[in-house]
């Protein structure tokens, strides 16, 4: 099976129609069957974008994806100072 990548506008439209499946009487089963998704992603996606609306889970999205650039950028200057210390120490 294909694996497929969904955007958060796409997880939180399907997460609505999840909604209004299940306010209709069918159990999770049946509606993940009928989103095309396994039951394990409805629940992640459940935690991760319950009661979210599709411009705040793109924003979500955008800021996770920056604070991973600034901690990679922490790191190196972290690693730089640890350098400088050694250099300054004259153990090289």
């Amino acid at each position: 099976m294909k694996r497929r990548r969904h955007t958060p506008d796409q997880v939180v439209r399907k997460l609505r129609e999840a909604d209004r499946l299940l306010a209709d009487g069918k159990d999770i089963g049946e509606v993940s069957k009928h989103l095309e998704i396994s039951e394990q992603t409805y629940h992640r996606w459940r935690t991760q974008y319950g009661g979210l609306k599709a411009d705040d889970a793109k924003h979500l999205k955008e800021l996770k994806s920056e604070n991973t650039r600034l901690k990679r950028i922490v790191a190196d200057k972290e690693l730089e100072i640890d350098a400088l210390r050694e250099v300054a120490k004259g153990n090289f």
